[in-house]
């Protein structure tokens, strides 16, 4: 599959702090195996204010948003989606002739996952971070019938009222739960030795959810697996979200093999 760029060829981005290749590889092996005429390149602003103005004016056609620019986006569009309003945090932009929308598509990745693992709803659960993947996160538990979820947050400021909103704990620090998710950018590139949890918390743990996509395997995923701990990792939520990020851009939903295909070729480049 190979990309031919012409006047008519349309933009989409990503705004990161620390940009990596998942997304960027998972998003145009989409557009090449969809015939979609686009082409994703990743960034890491130096201005958000520009940045988000260059989407409005070049036009380009999208944007994922990434840690920390989640919450920070959205005074600066015209409208967003009212479960990415409701949670406080944006994660995709879609430019409809200059209209910029904002959307958020961790949600309903994270609660096809958890779905996944088998977690019983009356499992304890504690979340680290306030950020807006935490935000979303708790969102999707709260919605999914969760009740026994601990908010950890440093930010008592951030994280209180996050935990209170949707009727959970709040702790300074990560306390043991049988369902342990970080939400919080511990491990990522370049620190590969952060871990969010302590050792013992995901020794007894019964599931691991990492939110970082950059290693692919976090020290959080390593510990987890090492234990025999059924765990989702940080790429299979970028998958997810990137998909549904990829039918907002092209109004094409992708086929569950060009989905398992363009999987396997991030993979095969990790």
């Amino acid at each position: 599959m190979r990309l031919t760029l012409t006047k008519d060829t349309q933009l989409c981005v990503s705004l990161a702090a620390r940009p990596g290749n998942t997304g960027t590889r998972l998003q145009n092996f989409l557009y090449r195996a969809t015939g979609a005429d686009l082409v994703y390149k990743a960034f890491a602003p130096t201005d958000l204010a520009q940045a988000v103005a260059g989407i409005r004016g070049l036009p380009i056609r999208g944007a994922a948003v990434s840690m920390p620019y989640k919450s920070d986006v959205i005074p600066m569009l015209d409208h967003v989606a009212p479960s990415a309003a409701r949670i406080g945090a944006v994660n995709t932009i879609v430019n409809d002739a200059g209209v910029l929308t904002g959307h958020n598509t961790d949600v309903t990745a994270v609660q096809a996952l958890v779905a996944g693992l088998g977690v019983p709803r009356a499992a304890t659960v504690c979340v680290t971070g306030s950020g807006g993947m935490a935000r979303a996160i708790v969102s999707g538990l709260h919605d999914s019938g969760f009740t026994s979820v601990t908010v950890a947050a440093r930010t008592e400021a951030t994280g209180r009222p996050l935990a209170e909103r949707h009727g959970c704990a709040w702790s300074p620090v990560p306390v043991a739960a049988e369902l342990l998710v970080n939400a919080t950018p511990v491990g990522m590139e370049p620190d590969q030795d952060g871990l969010p949890f302590t050792p013992a918390q995901v020794d007894t743990a019964g599931y691991v959810l990492e939110s970082v996509a950059y290693p692919l395997e976090t020290r959080l995923v390593r510990l987890a697996r090492q234990q025999g701990t059924p765990t989702v990792d940080g790429f299979q939520v970028t998958v997810l979200q990137s998909v549904e990020q990829f039918t907002l851009y092209t109004g094409i939903v992708p086929g569950a093999e060009i989905i398992t295909a363009a999987r396997e070729f991030v993979l095969s480049r990790a």
